[in-house]
Parts: C-alpha cells; sequence; structure tokens
C-alpha cells in the first residue's frame, strides 16, 4: 500500500490503521523485543506505539518512510517505558533466543530445489542463528541498535542517524565495533 498521503492526514481511519499495522507490526514489534529482551514488554510497546500512531498520525510529515516514522516512535516508547517504575520492577529474566515465525513457518524444502535439507542440517542452522542472536542481544544497547537497523531494518547510515540523534559518523563505528563483536564472539564460540 501507498502511504504517501499520509504526510497530509489530520486522522486515520481504521482500515488504514489496520493495514499499516499488518504491514509494520512485526517490525515494530521485533524492534521492541530487540530493545527490551522481553516478549511481554514488546507486546506491551507495540500496542502503545500503534495508539501513538493513530493518535499523532498529523505529525507525520512525509520527510522520512512510514516505516522509519513508527520505528522512531517505538524507538522513543521504549526509552519512556525504561523509566518508568513498572518497567524497572518487572525486568526479571532476559529472552535471548528468537523465535521468528518466518522461520519457524516457512517450508524446509526450498522451491529451487528437489531435496529437502536433513533434520540435523536444519536443527544446526537453527542453532547457528539462535547463537548469533543470543550474541546480538548481548551486545550494549547502542551496539545491538545500529546492527539491527542496519541489518534486520536495512536502513542507510544517515536513516539511523536521524533516528537515534546521533552523526553518521558515530553510526559507523558503532556498526563497524559490533560487527567485529559478533564476528569475533562467533569465532570463539565455534572454536
Amino acid at each position: 500500500m501507498d502511504y504517501s498521503d499520509l504526510k497530509h492526514a489530520v486522522t486515520l481511519d481504521n482500515d488504514t490503521l489496520y493495514q499499516i499495522m499488518d504491514d509494520y507490526g512485526n517490525d515494530v514489534w521485533n524492534y521492541a523485543f530487540f530493545l527490551t529482551g522481553s516478549r511481554d514488554h514488546a507486546d506491551d510497546i507495540s500496542q502503545e506505539v500503534f495508539i501513538k500512531a493513530y493518535q499523532g498520525i498529523h505529525t507525520y510529515r512525509g520527510e522520512a518512510s512510514l516505516k522509519t516514522w513508527l520505528i522512531t516512535i517505538t524507538r522513543n516508547t521504549v526509552h519512556s517505558y525504561r523509566r518508568s517504575r513498572f518497567f524497572r520492577q518487572s525486568l526479571g529474566s532476559k529472552l535471548y533466543s528468537i523465535d521468528d515465525e518466518k522461520t519457524a513457518g516457512s517450508s524446509a524444502l526450498s522451491p529451487n530445489s528437489r531435496i529437502a535439507p536433513s533434520a540435523e542440517s536444519i536443527v544446526m542452522e537453527q542453532h547457528y542463528e539462535n547463537s548469533i542472536w543470543e550474541i546480538i542481544m548481548s551486545l550494549s544497547v547502542k551496539s545491538r541498535e545500529v546492527l539491527i537497523l542496519a541489518l534486520k531494518y536495512e536502513m542507510k547510515i544517515h536513516e539511523i542517524a536521524n533516528i537515534l540523534h546521533i552523526s553518521e559518523g558515530t553510526v559507523k563505528s558503532r556498526l563497524s565495533r559490533a560487527k567485529e563483536k559478533v564476528q569475533k564472539e562467533l569465532g570463539r564460540r565455534a572454536e
């Protein structure tokens, strides 16, 4: 769906809101999860983000993509949530494995292949992916954030800089250090 007209919107109708939630709900939830490490917090934050988007659509100027605008709202909501007493009291244990529905729901048989991979290779691949996510989730929030925005959300350096309110040079250095840490830890675990 083309959302270019939203930069002139004063209100959102329910159908458009549902379409936005359908198109960007996973991105918002995943980003909230990456920042908090908690599925419950990601659920709460995602709901709050779409309420804020619904109530504040008049503030969307169209200077960035709708996805970038929603990710910015998500980041700001997470920071507000972290400052709240509820969040600090309920941190508990963090979840480090990612159960990505897209991966879990995908067929083991590739459309371009005629032979399904062995059960062992599927398990090994899932273990490797979980290890990568575990390493990413163990990074500092600053490192994790730039890595997720760049790799998962495929945002450009200038978009990340705008969302995080930092210089492009800082984004580049954080991204470089984060990639290096992940590679180093993967190498250490492979030994």
